[in-house]
């Protein structure tokens, strides 16, 4: 992937340019940073859980 190319975040759903690949899916910086600081108390701890459940599900099927 060239460094120009914007990929779509599976989390947020937006195109962006920066970010990391897990198995087949990408996650923008943004994300990937709110998701660390994200304690399990937290109220949008569930979301980033439902989100990131595609990946398992895409590896394992």
């Amino acid at each position: 992937m060239s460094e120009n190319e914007r990929r779509t975040c599976m989390v947020c759903g937006e195109p962006k340019d920066e970010g990391m690949t897990i198995v087949t899916e990408f996650i923008c910086s943004s994300c990937e940073s709110e998701m660390v600081k994200t304690e399990t108390e937290d109220e949008k701890y569930p979301f980033f859980v439902r989100r990131m459940r595609r990946l398992w599900v895409k590896f394992h099927v």
